[in-house]
C-alpha cells in the first residue's frame, strides 16, 4: 500500500513549477505539480494518455488552439500526442496522472522548454 496528500508539504519554486512524485506503482504514476500564480508550462505533448486534476487554485488550459479556465476539481483527460500547455491564474496545485510507460524526467523535462 501506498499513500500519498497532494496539500501536505507544499513548497513553490521560485521561477518555476514544483514536480513531485508521489505515487508509482504497476498501473499509474501520480504527480503533483505547484504553481505560483503566473507560472507555466510550455506547449508540450506526450505519446501516452495523461489525466490532469486542478486540487486547488485555477488554471488556463490549452489544447491546441483551445484554452479553458480549470478550477478545483476540474479534471481533463487528454489522448497521447495531443499538444497542451498550463498557466497558472493564481497559486495552484494539479495532480498529473501518467500512464505507467511515462516518466517523470520527462514531465521535468517540460519546464527546461
Amino acid at each position: 500500500m501506498q499513500s500519498a496528500s497532494f496539500l501536505a508539504d507544499i513548497v513553490y519554486g521560485d521561477t518555476q513549477p514544483v514536480i513531485t512524485p508521489l505515487i508509482a506503482n504497476d498501473f499509474t504514476k501520480e504527480i503533483r505539480i505547484v504553481f505560483r500564480a503566473g507560472q507555466a508550462m510550455k506547449a508540450h505533448k506526450t505519446s501516452f494518455p495523461i489525466t490532469v486534476m486542478i486540487v486547488a487554485g485555477s488554471i488556463d488550459f490549452g489544447v491546441g488552439e483551445k484554452r479553458m479556465t480549470l478550477k478545483a476539481g476540474d479534471v481533463i483527460a487528454l489522448e497521447g500526442n495531443v499538444m497542451h500547455d498550463l498557466n497558472a491564474l493564481e497559486d495552484s496545485v494539479v495532480r498529473l496522472s501518467l500512464h505507467k510507460g511515462d516518466s517523470v524526467a520527462r514531465v521535468s523535462g517540460v519546464l527546461r522548454l
